[in-house]
């Protein structure tokens, strides 16, 4: 029998285009799936700790019944704005807000989210004897310094100028905020505090993503003018996770008044979180560039009652043993 020289080409063709899909199939590596989702929080005035999860970032199932892992014992004896991040060595680290006026910060650790260490207060503005609030901790691993960022809004009267008739003065019970902070490798020796971030007005409820190309700062704009109020949130960029930043976006909240964002990559886009305070109702805005965003508020299903917190990753065998204790 004859084979004709263009039944060989074609033959030749097919097993080559056949070896290719063999070898794309066996070649390519699965990507390992993304560890499950947390989100911290408080309820009420500051009770205490509370935790929730979710596999696609919209509907959040309480654990623990809604119950607080970890009640204060510190400071004002409030729980409120925790923000909770795993170091390289796997130890979680949880800071938050002591009370409405105090000069620190409260701290702890665990290992598994459930036994914790004594709680510490951490007077992270002890220096300044004026200082009138230590809001909204946030804590976030520098690897490139291969050390902690602790940062938080303050007020000391007369500090900066006012720019919305808020600059807190011994006659002013106001505030006029600004982001600073304190480094430390180890949670007991920290530097002296310092300016994190000063955009020129009102500031609160900082907090930090990396992008894989640059550090993104999500905050609050807390200017208060008449007939003119922000109350909304913010991004603002930097190539290092000191700063400074820059860049100021344009506000991404929408119309609601908006505060205690917390920002987390889930597929290609990221999803920063934040609490309607004034509706109480929680919010979600999507984005892939910082620049063109996507209100998905009404996908969202939040824990009732959920305030200020942080949403974070842990391995699938620390989630199994908190669900364990439902």
């Amino acid at each position: 029998m004859r084979i004709s020289r263009q039944t060989v080409i074609g033959v030749l063709i097919a097993l080559g285009c056949a070896h290719g899909l063999f070898a794309a199939a066996t070649d390519a590596t699965p990507a390992a799936p993304a560890e499950p989702l947390l989100f911290c929080y408080f309820n009420g005035n500051g009770d205490g700790l509370h935790l929730a999860t979710s596999e696609d970032g919209l509907k959040w199932t309480p654990l623990n019944h809604d119950q607080p892992f970890l009640k204060p014992t510190v400071g004002g004896k409030l729980m409120r704005d925790p923000c909770i991040a795993r170091g390289p060595d796997g130890v979680y680290h949880l800071v938050w807000t002591t009370g409405w006026n105090d000069n620190g910060i409260g701290y702890a650790e665990s290992k598994d989210l459930i036994h914790w260490l004594e709680q510490q207060y951490l007077p992270v503005m002890a220096t300044e004897a004026k200082v009138h609030n230590t809001w909204a901790p946030e804590v976030y691993y520098d690897e490139a310094n291969q050390q902690w960022v602790i940062y938080w809004a303050s007020t000391i009267p007369g500090k900066f100028p006012a720019t919305d008739g808020q600059d807190a003065s011994s006659k002013d019970p106001g505030y006029n905020n600004r982001i600073y902070y304190v480094t430390t490798k180890d949670f007991k020796d920290f530097t002296k505090e310092a300016i994190f971030f000063d955009p020129g007005f009102n500031v609160i409820d900082a907090t930090l993503a990396h992008d894989g190309a640059r550090f993104v700062l999500i905050f609050k704009d807390e200017t208060n003018k008449p007939f003119m109020p922000q109350k909304n949130l913010k991004a603002a960029f930097s190539d290092k996770a000191a700063g400074p930043y820059g860049q100021i976006s344009a506000p991404f909240s929408g119309q609601d008044w908006a505060e205690g964002p917390t920002a987390i990559k889930i597929g290609d886009r990221w999803f920063v979180y934040y609490d309607k305070y004034r509706n109480h109702q929680y919010g979600l805005s999507v984005t892939s560039d910082w620049k063109n965003w996507t209100d998905l508020s009404s996908e969202l299903q939040a824990p009732k009652g959920i305030r200020h917190g942080t949403v974070f990753r842990v391995p699938a065998d620390t989630l199994a043993v908190l669900r364990e204790a439902n």
